[in-house]
């Protein structure tokens, strides 16, 4: 019985290992189904699951397995740990901040994380409640939000909305000019009812300008996925460019995902990147100092 057991085990740990190492080196996005695994398992959570497994193998296969989490662990953070230089900053550059509000934050929230006033933020799942109150205790700046798809904009020039357009999932993509730079600020529905290939495709059709311009949102896509290629030929993403440390924003603090970004046109010059983690929200602030 126990031997029986013990075969048992062993079968399920190699079905569940290799399966794992299938979906997310080789299926990846092949299809709706196949991404929403590569999504909610990113690779922290299987070298986690090839640790646990090994608790209950022999010697051997404990080994093996330990070896594969060590593997996967030098993969990890191959890819995801930055370690880059930053140049020193001129007063004619621009300091970005974008956060997902987390339906509960506001400006000032931004501000004393910082620690600095930006030159301009964006702020998605952003309700507004203490809007007026902010507007109030800083009069020179300028605020703009739109209610229906909860996305807020301060910035310390005017503000001119180009265009706002929403998919029918609530995927939304507004285009704004301040500070002398062309802005979209995104938010990718996180709805799991819909393949992000369209919504990546909705976000990418909307970007109508790629030279001087900088895209932030919340893209609830991993940075590794497949259909930010379009994305990635134009632009380039501030925490790979010019962060230090893990880029994944999500979730707590924990570097399970990259869902925000900031990404730079390739004629603009990223000076600085910082990912700033806060428990304020479970995705943390994405700051950066770019140059014309």
């Amino acid at each position: 019985m126990l031997k029986f057991l013990k075969n048992q085990i062993l079968r399920i740990n190699l079905i569940v290992v290799i399966a794992l190492l299938l979906i997310h080196f080789v299926l990846k996005e092949n299809n709706y189904f196949f991404s929403l695994l590569y999504y909610t398992l990113p690779l922290p959570l299987i070298i986690i699951a090839v640790v646990l497994f090994s608790i209950f193998q022999s010697k051997k296969i404990r080994t093996y397995n330990l070896i594969l989490a060590l593997v996967l662990s030098v993969i990890w953070f191959g890819r995801s740990f930055k370690i880059n230089t930053s140049e020193a900053i001129k007063e004619t550059d621009i300091e970005v901040v974008f956060w997902n509000a987390t339906h509960k934050r506001e400006f000032k929230d931004v501000f004393d994380e910082v620690e600095t006033l930006p030159d301009v933020v964006v702020l998605v799942e952003y309700h507004a409640e203490e809007l007026a109150e902010t507007k109030l205790n800083y009069p020179d700046f300028f605020f703009y939000w739109h209610s229906e798809s909860e996305i807020g904009i301060f910035s310390k020039m005017t503000i001119d909305i180009k265009e706002v357009v929403l998919s029918e999932d609530e995927t939304v993509v507004i285009n704004f000019f301040t500070n002398g730079i062309n802005f979209y600020a995104i938010d990718v529905a996180s709805s799991m009812n819909v393949y992000r290939k369209q919504q990546l495709k909705f976000v990418t059709e909307s970007i109508k300008v790629i030279e001087n311009t900088i895209l932030l949102g919340d893209f609830n896509t991993p940075l590794e996925s497949k259909f930010l290629n379009d994305i990635r030929t134009n632009f380039n993403q501030v925490l790979t460019e010019k962060g230090n440390g893990f880029r994944e924003t999500w979730f707590w603090n924990i570097p399970l995902l990259s869902l925000d970004h900031i990404w730079v046109s390739k004629d603009l010059e990223i000076i600085k990147a910082e990912k700033i983690s806060t428990f304020k929200s479970d995705h943390s602030m994405v700051k950066a100092v770019i140059r014309k």
